[in-house]
């Protein structure tokens, strides 16, 4: 399982590990977790969305979808009930 720390942008929030749960290539599903997760002010990250300058735009390097790890449970929970839990990992 991949970790992160969630990148703070007020000084004095405290910091948590992030857990990955997707690793995506289609950008139209990544903007539709986004959206989910955003919409339920769930604190995520998409790693490795810039990696396209070093692949030349080709979709091979999938996108990691990273959520707080406190909403963990109720990002899965989120995503089994938008149906796309085929994607979900771990």
């Amino acid at each position: 399982m991949i970790k992160a720390v969630a990148i703070l942008s007020d000084p004095f929030e405290t910091v948590t590990p992030m857990i990955e749960i997707m690793r995506i290539n289609d950008p139209v599903l990544i903007s539709f977790v986004e959206s989910l997760l955003r919409d339920a002010q769930i604190k995520y990250f998409i790693a490795d969305a810039n990696m396209s300058v070093l692949e030349g735009s080709l979709g091979v390097l999938a996108r990691r979808v990273m959520v707080d790890s406190e909403f963990e449970k109720a990002a899965r929970q989120l995503l089994i009930d938008a149906g796309i839990e085929q994607e979900l990992r771990g």
